[in-house]
């Protein structure tokens, strides 16, 4: 009698080979997912098959739960993600409040007026109007509630972000409308596009001429 081989469930398509015990790579990623991420997400990040993803994930969070640690992970909005534990909630709002009564950076203000006067936007728009990354002043922005997630861009599937209620509070007016008059001082994003991509070929040029054209130096005689 022929022996069958045991088949394993079908838990969907194994993926690449796992670089990462599954539970540490789990938590490595969901701590910096800036949404709620899904099973099959998360099971193409990490290598694991989906069915063995969902288990783990929901260990995790019976673990966080068990041991009362200052944050939990919940399943919402067909994702999972890292947040912190209402129990500590007051906590949290000191620090932020603390954060609050701080000046704003010059750089935080320049990204949150280009925010202001371009919203919706993206970090990348705004990153490519300033022209250096704006990763860590978007996050304080966030934090302080004068910008918010606005949806996501149609073509390219980034989050947009706009200011917020609490922004028009804090510089004393009732609507974006309200705002000076700086919007046309700001390079309009098409040729923006045009002026980095025309800037960028001029660099590739110079540097090939550069390399191709230099005339080599013929040793003079020897003394």
């Amino acid at each position: 009698m022929t022996e069958t081989p045991d088949v394993p469930p079908d838990d969907g398509e194994l993926l690449a080979v796992p670089l990462a015990e599954l539970r540490p790579a789990l938590e490595a990623v969901l701590m910096v997912a800036d949404q709620p991420l899904d099973d099959a997400t998360l099971a193409t990040a990490v290598g694991y098959p989906p069915g063995e993803v969902a288990a783990a994930l929901a260990g995790l969070a019976a673990e966080y739960d068990e041991q009362g640690r200052g944050f939990e992970l919940r399943h919402v909005a067909g994702g999972w993600r890292f947040y912190t534990r209402e129990a500590f909630a007051p906590v949290v709002e000191a620090f932020v409040l603390e954060g609050q009564s701080a000046r704003l950076t010059q750089a935080a203000l320049e990204t949150l007026a280009v925010v202001a006067y371009r919203q919706p936007v993206s970090r990348a728009r705004v990153s490519a109007i300033r022209g250096v990354n704006v990763d860590g002043v978007m996050r304080t922005l966030l934090t302080r509630g004068l910008v918010e997630e606005a949806g996501r861009d149609g073509e390219h599937g980034a989050t947009l972000y706009r200011t917020t209620g609490y922004f028009l509070e804090r510089i004393g007016v009732t609507s974006i409308d309200e705002l000076p008059e700086l919007a046309p001082f700001l390079p309009d994003l098409d040729e923006l596009d045009d002026e980095l991509g025309e800037l960028a070929a001029a660099s590739a040029s110079a540097s090939t001429s550069t390399s191709t054209s230099a005339p080599e130096r013929t040793p003079g005689p020897t003394a």
